[in-house]
């Protein structure tokens, strides 16, 4: 059996156990409820409604309340100096169809609704992040940490002193063209 409903101005054709992105919705996350705006149910039998379908409803539950990935907005006049540059993204709810019901059938999914709060998983994410830098740092005994930092100060004197051997080069040629300029002007 499948349902077509409508929420936020749209239509979505929905089977028990499937999930479907939507428009936000002010519900909270794992909360359990029913969109009656069923236009149309199908399956052994079908039926339209005009605009709804009475005694129809399709239980959802709320698994996801998140953003979608980031849409890169611009707007350009040619050889008028125009541009205009903007992101968007948009918010959505992520629903699961656990039932659908009408005229004294139900079809359920036998799956069972996973939700995911995003919110709790970014947090464990940057927490597993800052830990590993962390052990990182622990790792490093003092004896690297002197090595690294011995590197560092041999790579600057090997610096300095291609730097003054080129200035001295460089001072020694222009020494000897100002030298021949001079004697070709006694000449």
């Amino acid at each position: 059996m499948y349902a077509i409903i409508r929420t936020g101005g749209k239509q979505y054709k929905v089977q028990a156990g499937d999930v479907v992105q939507v428009d936000k919705l002010e519900q909270a996350l794992g909360a359990e409820f029913e969109i009656n705006e069923v236009l149309m149910v199908g399956g052994e039998s079908t039926a339209v409604g005009q605009p709804l379908v009475k005694g129809a409803k399709v239980t959802v539950v709320v698994t996801k309340q998140a953003k979608t990935r980031k849409e890169i907005v611009f707007k350009k006049k040619r050889r008028q100096g125009y541009r205009k540059f903007a992101t968007h993204k948009q918010e959505f709810t992520e629903l699961f169809v656990k039932a659908i019901s009408f005229d004294g059938k139900t079809a359920k999914s036998d799956e069972a609704a996973t939700v995911v709060d995003v919110k709790a998983v970014r947090a464990e994410k940057a927490q597993a992040r800052v830990a590993a830098r962390k052990e990182r740092a622990a790792n490093k005994g003092p004896a690297e940490v002197v090595k690294k930092a011995a590197k560092k100060v041999a790579k600057k004197k090997v610096a300095k002193k291609a730097v003054k051997k080129t200035v001295k080069k460089a001072t020694k040629t222009g020494a000897k063209k100002k030298a021949a300029k001079k004697t070709s002007k006694k000449a």
